[in-house]
């Protein structure tokens, strides 16, 4: 077990009946899905503030954050996130300035002028009313909010909007780039099979619209960098801020330029989100396309269905705060020698990026310094055995000529480190 990296504090007066339904959605998003349980445990915590702390009337438990521990000596998580959901009944207790909530929202605003790198608030308006003309909009107004907008104009559920958009501003602060936005690099061929059509360029249109109307930056492909860009070292310098989405139609897997991106994706650590959308068939798939999530995008009525790339669109933002996360875990481990871990995979290693790994490995170690056997750790789920087995034969083979224990989190802990 590492020290906590992220808890996520979600706040609402208990009067304002929609806070606990949202409070839930959030809870589940970060919680229960399987996104964040493949980070170690302890990685993402989140806890619900509402319920009056020293009786009714009265204001919830404090957020802890550095600086400000918990009475209990538990260390505070490396980041917090504060999530206030504004309704009526939290605006009229604000309106009094010499009320317990006024004071509450005040110190939500100070905790984050006191760690502007450390803690992020990110509130969301459960009525118009709390932010018309109030108090509360006056302390917690120039904050960013999440799901302002009218997702269902756009054929999207508030829900998924608001667990989208906060995970997106949580993502930007425990990378320590908040200033900028993620980045989604469409990776799509230019040309459809004679079965498709006009498919392939439909669906490229669709995907830009739908990021337009998101929060997320849109960096499409090499035609859209200026004359004279090293694209390659393009794609590689915003690896630790982006992610892809890769377009797969019946001729992706076949252009080399496709299968180039995705190889560049891979082995510097970006999350790729392979979007099926394959029409006819594929005459050969590639090795290079698979072991990634994927999501099925199909038609209906003639056209393609708004909401497979809306979740598209949230798993890759999942997926960017899963590897920010990670890496933060890999630097905790520091003060903890004992793991021995030498690569801390952001994904579950497969040929393409172990091999990738091995020779950077061994480009920074002496061959005397290398263990005769070498750890590596990545997210859960654990690979198959078959998997594990077919890599392991591989180091094998390679320069490295070493055993390689590749486990996950869980499976580290079950042996006790």
């Amino acid at each position: 077990m590492l020290p906590p990296i992220l808890e996520i504090f979600v706040i609402w007066h208990p009067d304002d009946l929609r806070g606990a339904g949202f409070a839930e959605k959030i809870f589940d998003h970060f919680m229960k899905g399987a996104t964040f349980s493949g980070v170690i445990g302890g990685g993402v915590q989140v806890s619900l503030r509402s319920t009056g702390w020293e009786g009714p009337r009265t204001v919830p438990r404090p957020v802890y954050a550095e600086g400000r521990a918990a009475p209990n000596g538990i260390r505070p998580a490396s980041f917090v996130a504060v999530v206030p959901l504004l309704g009526t009944e939290m605006a009229a207790c604000v309106e009094d300035v010499n009320a317990q909530w006024h004071a509450y929202a005040c110190a939500i605003r100070d905790l984050k002028q006191e760690s502007p790198d450390r803690v992020g608030v990110f509130p969301y308006a459960l009525d118009a009313g709390a932010t018309n003309g109030t108090n509360l909009i006056e302390i917690l107004g120039n904050f960013q909010f999440v799901a302002a907008g009218n997702p269902e104009r756009n054929g999207e559920g508030v829900e998924s909007m608001l667990c989208r958009d906060l995970t997106q501003g949580i993502a930007q602060l425990v990378s320590s780039d908040e200033m900028d936005r993620l980045t989604a690099f469409i990776s799509h061929t230019k040309r459809h099979s004679q079965g498709e059509g006009e498919d392939v360029d439909a669906l490229v249109d669709l995907v830009r619209e739908v990021i337009r109307n998101t929060r997320l930056n849109d960096f499409f492909d090499a035609n859209d960098l200026q004359p004279g860009t090293d694209w390659d070292q393009e794609l590689r310098d915003k690896s630790g801020t982006s992610a892809m989405l890769a377009l797969r139609t019946d001729l992706y897997c076949s252009r080399e330029w496709c299968q180039r991106e995705v190889v560049i994706a891979k082995t510097n650590g970006m999350p790729v989100i392979m979007m099926d959308a394959i029409g006819v068939g594929e005459e050969r798939g590639s090795f290079l396309m698979d072991h990634v999530p994927r999501i099925a995008v199909r038609k209906a009525d003639g056209r393609w269905r708004r909401q497979d790339v809306y979740r598209a669109l949230n798993l890759l933002v999942d997926e960017c705060l899963k590897r920010a996360l990670w890496m933060h875990q890999k630097d905790l481990a520091l003060e903890r020698p004992e793991l021995d871990v030498a690569w801390w995979a952001p994904h579950a290693p497969e040929p393409l990026t172990l091999s990738s790994w091995i020779d950077d490995y061994l480009t920074q170690n002496d061959d005397d310094d290398i263990e005769d056997t070498i750890r590596i750790l990545h997210p859960d789920p654990p690979l198959g055995p078959e998997e594990r087995e077919v890599l392991m034969n591989y180091a094998r083979t390679t320069r490295l000529g070493r055993e390689i224990d590749i486990m996950t989190p869980r499976q580290l802990a079950t042996r006790g480190g």
